[in-house]
């Protein structure tokens, strides 16, 4: 009778160096790029407010 095997274990965790495992930065180089950025953040700020007050007005 042949020898079953177990199931077949994960492949060991690869290790990074900290310095390629942290977040990635974001990077704005030109006034542009920053105007946009900034104004998505504003917009997700705004469209938020405005769902929350449209909830408590509409019931």
């Amino acid at each position: 009778m042949p020898v079953r095997e177990g199931p077949p274990q994960p492949a060991p965790p690869k290790k990074y160096p900290a310095e390629k495992a942290r977040q990635g930065q974001i990077i704005l180089r030109t006034r542009t790029q920053r105007m946009i950025f900034v104004g998505g953040l504003v917009g997700a700020v705004l469209l938020a407010l405005v769902l929350k007050f449209a909830g408590a007005f509409g019931a």
